[in-house]
């Protein structure tokens, strides 16, 4: 019933009343009215239709400008609300409309433009399940329960039976019962997470808030003890052998969880290139504690320098972990590769390896980029120039296509043993980081056009095609900036896009118009449909190459074991994944979003930390953002902070939104995006993610009041 009414919503366009569609149904019986009624309710409370305000229904895809998603609330009190395919919308705190961290909200378009801001419509549900907060005392001794985030707008009362392994202090992570009052829940402590003196608590809070857990239970703690330790005989039946091949990895120095071996040969003027990735699937099946708890996870969690795995560290940082000088069981795509980067043959296989090294990017980057062999790595030598060479014709055929290099810098949080944080740097990319990044998405792409040509039910990754509206306001924007482009968009490609960015990238404000434009884009998501990846000019692309990472890369190995290994292509099986593939997709989708967002907040809380010991400090920053109230200016290591409209006394300013700046009533002078600024730190709070700059001049002195 539910699949006829969304097919005569898509096919009508329009918002349709009940009575139209109980008569497209052909019904005819009062039960049957009161079945379709109580069916559209329960449509509309998740999300799946959008009820208008005269209760008339209709498909959100056909109502432009509604939207429906998960709301991210942050310290801040604004939030996003995550919607499908498109950039977060930007919810004011006055306009949440008493919504509250991970409710299911419908919301509206309140202001257009590059930075679309929204409000909240409707409540459709509220998520309490990840409440993490502290426990303190209140005048009279008693324990209650502080919120970690106070701005949710809600009281909650905790049964003081589950208080007796809490002290003052105490992180905890509390389930919320019955409602008592308006706003008012029950609550129970179900875990104490620490005290909030331990290091790294406040990392572990806020993966909790997004529903990261550390711990994986007893039923997987039980699996475990069946997980052998080493690669057994029995294990490598049915595979190729490649320990005699020169397969080696490169991660970063740290890295532990190795998912992915490389391998060259030449063939007179050809490449065969090898991609060997980590076999978890082998090891993680379906319907148990581990396959469970991996599909929950979704993703492995990279929180500053803290890793909340997706798999146990038995699996991720042992048994699966492509370990040197160990035998591994692997999945290779094997690609043959012509001088102009096209894959002519490809073959993809189960097999078991020996890494000969662990390589690291930096000593990796020595031979390929300073001339340098750093010891052990001699034999690898000339491999790894050939490597070199052919990835570098591999991103020359991608960019031939269309691929688009935004070439935005990351930053990296270090800490100190307390988990303190004592600097943040930029992270560097040289050659062999792009070595292993071409290398995999040739693979990716590789694999996902084996299966589609195979015409399977497939899991994709998948980057659909920006609005035209978002990139004639990104237009706009760039010519009040006072530059004129060459570049017509007649139509939105690959090509096009990359031709933009080519176009600015001399120009001073490029790392910031780079950042919109891709903002102004929508996001890659994974997907049973194949619509292609636009932002890399690829026709087909899955993930493949992360298994113990990420979830739709296992469910990927899972498929083609099903498919190529054991040649099982029955209907059954194709019906089995036409269903069950859309709701892993949709949740990797979600689980993914979370652990960005809990990146975005660790990484926000931990440069606010580290500019809490350099109030008073001066730096030289650049204007990324303009608001109603005040700008964001960046600094060379990538922190932001903000100078407050307040703080600019020599004029009132007034916000122009067309040209993203603010502009002083008397003087016109004017502040924008790109503009680059002497600031002074003049507060900084870990717990509000708050930094607040002031101008200056070079001399130290407010440049308002010089």
């Amino acid at each position: 019933m539910k699949e006829k009414i969304l097919t005569y919503l898509q096919k009508e366009k329009k918002a349709l009343e009940v009575i139209d569609i109980y008569n497209l149904l052909a019904l005819h019986t009062i039960d049957e009215l009161n079945e379709i009624t109580a069916l559209l309710d329960e449509m509309q409370k998740n999300g799946e239709i959008f009820r208008t305000n005269k209760g008339k229904y209709i498909l959100f895809d056909n109502c432009p400008g509604v939207y429906c998603g998960k709301l991210q609330v942050n310290r801040k009190g604004f939030g996003f609300v995550l919607i499908p395919k498109e950039d977060d919308l930007y919810i004011s705190a006055d306009n949440l409309n008493g919504a509250i961290n991970n409710d299911l909200v419908t919301c509206e378009i309140t202001k257009k433009g590059l930075k679309p801001e929204g409000r909240v419509i409707e409540i459709l549900k509220r998520d309490l399940k990840n409440i993490v907060g502290e426990i303190v005392l209140d005048k009279r001794g008693k324990m209650y329960f502080k919120p970690e985030e106070d701005n949710l707008g809600i009281k909650i009362k905790l049964e003081q039976s589950t208080l007796k392994n809490c002290v003052e202090g105490s992180k905890v992570l509390v389930s919320i019962g019955k409602t008592l009052a308006v706003n008012t829940y029950a609550g129970a402590v179900i875990k104490v997470l620490g005290h909030k003196n331990d290091p790294k608590m406040d990392i572990k809070c806020i993966a909790y808030k997004y529903g990261i857990y550390d711990d994986f239970g007893k039923d997987v703690e039980k699996e475990l003890e069946n997980i052998p330790t080493k690669v057994l005989d029995k294990d490598l039946y049915n595979r190729r052998d490649l320990t005699n091949k020169m397969i080696f990895t490169i991660d970063g120095a740290d890295t532990k969880d190795i998912d992915d071996a490389i391998s060259l040969e030449m063939e007179d003027d050809n490449y065969r290139l090898g991609v060997h990735i980590a076999d978890v699937s082998y090891y993680v099946k379906d319907n148990t504690a581990l396959g469970d708890a991996a599909f929950e996870r979704g993703t492995s969690s990279y929180l500053a320098d803290t890793v909340i795995p997706m798999l146990p560290h038995k699996l991720s940082n042992g048994i699966c972990s492509l370990n040197e000088g160990v035998i591994r069981l692997s999945i290779t795509c094997d690609m043959v590769i012509n001088k102009n980067g096209n894959v002519i043959v490809s073959e993809i296989y189960p097999s078991y390896i020996k890494s000969r090294k662990k390589m690291t990017y930096k000593d990796v980057n020595k031979i390929l980029m300073d001339n340098e062999v750093p010891d052990g790595y001699e034999e690898c030598k000339e491999t790894l120039l050939k490597m070199n060479e052919l990835a570098k014709l591999l991103r020359k055929n991608q960019v031939k296509k269309g691929y688009i290099d935004f070439d935005l810098d990351e930053p990296k949080i270090i800490q100190d043993d307390d988990g303190v944080a004592i600097d943040i740097i930029k992270v560097e990319r040289g050659d062999g980081e792009k070595l292993i990044e071409n290398f995999m998405i040739i693979a990716n792409e590789t694999v996902a056009e084996y299966i589609s040509n195979m015409d399977l039910p497939f899991i994709y990754r998948v980057h659909d095609i920006p609005s035209e509206e978002k990139i004639e306001d990104f237009l706009k924007l760039v010519k009040q900036l006072g530059y004129k482009l060459e570049t017509k968009v007649n139509s939105l490609t690959p090509l096009t896009m990359q031709k933009l960015l080519n176009e600015l990238h001399e120009k001073k404000e490029f790392k910031i118009l780079s950042s919109m434009l891709l903002r102004s884009m929508k996001k890659a998501v994974y997907t049973k449909d194949n619509i292609g990846h636009f932002g890399l000019a690829s026709e087909n692309y899955t993930h493949f190459t992360s298994p113990i990472r990420r979830f739709p890369d296992l469910t990927v190995h899972r498929l083609l074991r099903t498919y190529l290994f054991n040649n099982d292509m029955s209907m059954n099986t194709i019906n089995y994944y036409n269903s069950a593939l859309v709701q892993i997709a949709e949740h990797s989708s979600e689980r993914e979003q979370a652990a960005i967002n809990a990146e975005r907040d660790v990484d926000d809380m931990k440069m606010a930390e580290y500019m809490e010991r350099h109030i008073g400090e001066e730096y030289d920053g650049i204007i990324t953002s303009v608001t109603s109230f005040g700008f964001f200016v960046e600094l060379p290591n990538l922190i932001e902070g903000l100078v407050h409209v307040r703080n600019l006394k020599d004029d009132m300013y007034n916000y122009v939104p067309d040209l993203l700046s603010l502009v002083g009533k008397d003087t016109k002078k004017i502040y924008r995006i790109g503009d680059e600024v002497h600031v002074k730190v003049i507060a900084a709070s870990k717990e509000a993610s708050m930094i607040d700059f002031e101008l200056c001049d070079s001399n130290g002195n407010n440049k308002q009041e010089s």
